[in-house]
């Protein structure tokens, strides 16, 4: 299993990582579900941290093979085995997270986590074995993945106190795995590739938001019928998920990352920078979700908490995307400004009485702004 060509002409996604992908919308939907129903009860700060500690599972778990991928991909019998023990572990994964969010237990998502990352653990032994060229890197990368899978085994042991220090900690360690093996050497990631799998992820997780919130949306009007409040949620919130997709492919990342001189030094911020993008696009539809409970059922959470539910996750998707995938493209102040003026508009939209309506006509307008001078 020798490194693939980072230059490889018509590189793209392979029917194994699409279907790895698909399996993971799984997890995805199972952590929008889950932050929905804690925030219709009005479980707001509990429910937005359990909420990142197990999507950052999630994201991790597929950032690290997409990138394995990249670089290492020889399609043979023991690799798409492999492979589908990944896909296995995200489905374990899955169905631990509703337990996570209603109790705090972490046995079974950190089982299905733990059988995703010893699966990649065994693929950058067989890389060590193949490609002594990146030996070092490998190996690193192994032990790394390895040394932290012991680790939150452990932290199921510990006492609750001390329990969410040691996540942090874990975070930390496995956020520093790829800083500390790719300083041994890089692995022959593919820019185009990498482009085209963070792209379709974007995708999967803005889908699953507008299917979020379609499906409360449509539950609401069916038991009142339709209200202006409805109508204004529904509106909005198809403005600002054409608004989100439209910003994010308003240019090509691999262009990006394809900058030779400065790509090793943005990869990793881009990189990281995604679980913002993707976590808060899977978040705003569950905010949609509750704002429609709030709406129809009079849940007991204030209209300022309700629309905060649905015009944060909108303003870090956009600072986030602007920050780490159109900035570094924009030359003068008068691209940039628009970006932060936006997303305090979108945040200002909380106290409106139709926040989701105001926030996606901030956001056409920026896409409006940002689009038309360019043409």
């Amino acid at each position: 299993m020798v490194g693939r060509d980072p230059g490889e002409p018509h590189r793209s996604a392979t029917s194994l990582e699409l279907f790895f992908d698909l399996c993971f919308v799984v997890a995805v939907a199972q952590a929008s579900a889950s932050l929905h129903g804690a925030l219709t009860a009005g479980d707001y700060a509990t429910g937005a941290l359990r909420f990142a500690l197990v999507f950052f599972t999630i994201w991790w778990a597929w950032m690290n093979f997409t990138w394995f991928a990249s670089a290492y991909d020889p399609d043979d019998i023991p690799y798409r085995l492999t492979v589908l023990a990944q896909i296995t572990g995200s489905l374990v994964l899955a169905a631990g997270v509703r337990r996570a969010f209603e109790g705090g237990d972490l046995r079974v998502v950190t089982l299905g986590y733990v059988v995703l990352r010893t699966a990649l653990a065994a693929l950058w032994l067989r890389a060590a074995l193949s490609d002594p060229a990146h030996r070092r890197t490998t190996l690193r990368f192994a032990a790394g993945v390895t040394v932290c899978q012991f680790g939150w085994v452990g932290l199921l042991f510990v006492p609750s106190p001390v329990r969410l220090p040691g996540i942090v900690v874990l975070i930390v360690a496995e956020l520093s795995v790829p800083l500390w093996a790719q300083a041994a050497g890089m692995t022959p990631w593919h820019p185009h590739h990498i482009a085209e799998r963070y792209e379709l992820f974007t995708l999967i997780v803005l889908g699953e938001s507008v299917a979020a919130a379609t499906v409360a949306v449509r539950g609401a009007f069916d038991r009142h019928q339709g209200t202006g409040a409805l109508y204004a949620l529904a509106g909005g919130g198809l403005l600002m998920a054409y608004a989100m997709w439209w910003l994010y492919f308003a240019r090509p990342a691999h262009i990006l990352l394809a900058t030779t001189h400065q790509a090793h030094r943005r990869r990793f911020p881009w990189a990281y920078g995604h679980y913002l993008i993707f976590a808060s696009a899977t978040a705003e539809g569950a905010g949609l979700a509750a704002y429609a409970d709030h709406v129809t059922r009079h849940t007991g959470a204030s209209p300022t908490a309700a629309g905060a539910a649905v015009t944060v996750p909108a303003a870090v998707f956009l600072i986030t995307v602007w920050a780490v995938h159109l900035r570094p493209h924009q030359r003068t102040v008068a691209e940039r400004i628009p970006f932060p003026v936006a997303a305090i508009g979108v945040l200002m939209a909380t106290w409106a009485p139709v926040p989701a309506l105001l926030a996606g006509m901030t956001l056409a307008v920026l896409v409006a702004v940002a689009t038309v001078p360019r043409r």
